[in-house]
This record gives structure tokens, sequence and C-alpha cells, in this order.
């Protein structure tokens, strides 16, 4: 049970939509006598009641984020604040939303829940990759991938240091489960319940025809080696170029120590998600 005295509150634009959640949300945990706080971004929304703090203040004092916005603002804070233990709740202001799955419509009934303790959390893994002494992490997914339209590159690939394959592709997906539903699906990758503990190597258009996607526990550790000596390519993380790759580079892909915790209303069900954001079919069996 998570005892709520300071609650921070941040997003990555600070949209009129965006200020108006932002003030619905501060009014009502501050009438419920909870301190808000706003990360230091937002300072330019000149809120009176709600002080501006930086990230250290956040992370060391507040007992929650409320991330607002859309799986890329999630993704973002994320990093920036539940990889160092801080419980996040989501608000949707995007459109597909399986991270911040509750909408602005339903915010004062949700928040109410979530500090009678009518809320659930999930523990997200995220990956970590290492490579010319640099570290990067993400929730959804790490890239390799060309850079360029319609370009190959060629690349090994190795679990636990065991040899897998090597391929001529456009690039290679190392995707967690939460991000089976993001650039991994649209790539033809499994979809898998996001509390299932494992990893996703799915290529991305290699040349064959019997390349598939692999799942692997995610305690195995990933290996990439660029082998096509006139091989260009990227290292990304949650859609964010991180790296330029050329022959002979090496990238190491596994799970980082570190975990998100993911605050849902009691009601929140992957299945529902799927069938509204993904176009499934939403009708119910009949009942005998």
């Amino acid at each position: 049970m998570i005892n709520f005295n300071i609650v921070a509150i941040s997003a990555l634009n600070t949209s009129k939509r965006t200020k108006e959640v932002i003030e619905l949300c501060s009014e009502v945990l501050i009438n419920k006598g909870i301190k808000v706080v706003l990360s230091n971004n937002l300072s330019n929304l000149s809120l009176p009641k709600v002080p501006c703090r930086s990230d250290a203040y956040i992370l060391a004092n507040a007992d929650i984020l409320i991330a607002i916005g859309g799986d890329g603002t999630m993704l973002h804070l994320s990093k920036r604040f539940g990889s160092h233990g801080l419980p996040v709740l989501g608000i949707n202001l995007g459109n597909l939303g399986f991270l911040t799955d509750i909408s602005p419509e339903n915010l004062t009934t949700s928040i109410n829940d979530l500090l009678s303790g009518s809320f659930r959390n999930e523990k997200r893994i995220f990956l970590e990759a290492r490579a010319m002494k640099q570290k990067f992490l993400a929730l959804n997914e790490m890239i390799i991938h060309s850079g360029a339209i319609a370009k190959m590159i060629e690349y090994e690939l190795y679990v636990d240091k065991n040899f897998v394959f090597r391929q001529k592709a456009d690039g290679l997906i190392i995707s967690t489960s939460t991000g089976s539903t993001a650039y991994s699906l649209s790539a033809g990758g499994p979809i898998i319940h996001p509390l299932v503990d494992a990893i996703v190597v799915q290529p991305m258009f290699p040349h064959n025809l019997s390349s598939r996607s692999l799942i692997i526990t995610s305690k195995s550790a990933v290996q990439i080696r660029i082998t096509g000596k006139n091989s260009r390519a990227k290292l990304n993380h949650d859609g964010n170029d991180a790296l330029n790759l050329s022959y002979g580079d090496s990238i190491k892909i596994y799970k980082s120590k570190s975990e998100l915790i993911l605050l849902h209303p009691k009601e929140h069900d992957f299945y529902s998600s799927c069938r509204e954001k993904l176009g499934w079919s939403a009708t119910y069996p009949k009942k005998d």
C-alpha cells in the first residue's frame, strides 16, 4: 500500500488541454489534503497552488508520479523517474494509450479510487544496451536498423554467447513484453501479455523466407555484431537514435536491474485494451 503524501505531476508539453488536466488533477489531490508538485519543465504553466520542483526533489520526496500525455510521454517519464523506483500512473491524452490508460473524463473517479487504495500495480522490465562504453535504457524496445529506406545491414545474433544466425535485413528489434504491442507488432511480432517475463527478437524485413520471431527468457543476454563490411547502422532506444554503428561494432542487450512500477485502476484489463486499441472484435459470447 502506498501512502500518498506528495504526488508529482509531469508532462512533456504545455498545451491548453494538458494544462486543464493538470489543474483538475491538482485540485482533486489538494482537496484531499495531498501536496502536489510539478516537474520543473512545467514552470511556465504558473499554477499558484502547485510549485515546481527538480527531478532530484521529486525522486527523493514524491510517493508517485502522474504522467500526462500519450505513450511517448510515458516512455520518457518512465525512464526519467520510474527507473529510479518511483511508481507511475498514466493519464492518456494520446491515441493508442497502452501505458497511459486513464482517460481525462474518468480522472476524478480514478484519482479517488487511487487514494482509497483501489488500484493495482504491475512491474515492467527495462532493457539495457551497452555499446562503445555507453549505456542506454528502453521500456519498449532496442532497435538496430540501417537508418535508410530499403537498405539492408548484415549482422550476427548471439543469445547467451550462443550463435543463433547471421542475417541480412533492414534491422532487428529487441523488445520487452511491454513493447510487444509497439513497433515489434508493426513488424509482425507476437503480442505478449505484459506480465510475461520475456524478450522478443524480431527481424525487420529479413532477406529470407524462414525468419521468424524468437521469444527468449528475460534472463538471457542478446549480442548483435555488425558483420557487413559496408553496413552502416544505428542503435535506437524507444524511438531515440543513440549511436552510429559500422563493421565490427557489437551491442549487448539484457534485462536491466531497474523496474517500472506501473499503476492501474483495478478494473484495468489488458485484453480489453487490445480489443479497443487494436480493433479486435468487441462482441461478447452469449451466456448459456
